[in-house]
């Protein structure tokens, strides 16, 4: 998953406007806006330019930051955002809305999202 925050995040620390991040990727304010927004996903090369000019970690913009190890004794590892473990870690704080992620995750955050009409 992009994380457009974090391409945010860093345009601004690296002083650029929306505009002249496009100017140096080759895209439009509009399409930096989109990307930042999350509506929109870079292409591989726009992708590319982007971690090069802002020299950000790919795996970093793409919310592969944390390693994550697999419960129960498995033998592999995943990476996962930030962002995704805070959500994970305030859900666990509602056990009753986490067993029902957990045990139908389709249908609750359909119904989530219905009621905030999204």
């Amino acid at each position: 998953m992009f994380i457009g925050q974090r391409i945010k995040e860093e345009r601004i620390k690296k002083g650029y406007s929306q505009e002249q991040l496009g100017n140096l990727i080759g895209v439009s304010k509009v399409s930096i806006c989109g990307y930042e927004k999350g509506v929109r996903t870079p292409s591989l090369s726009i992708f590319n330019k982007l971690v090069s000019v802002l020299d950000l970690d790919p795996d970093y913009a793409l919310g592969n930051d944390v390693n994550v190890i697999a419960e129960k004794g498995e033998k592999y590892t995943v990476n996962v955002a930030k962002e995704d473990l805070q959500i994970i870690n305030i859900l666990k704080k509602h056990p009753k809305l986490y067993n029902r992620l957990c045990s139908d995750p389709k249908r609750t955050i359909d119904l989530i999202a219905r009621k905030m009409n999204l």
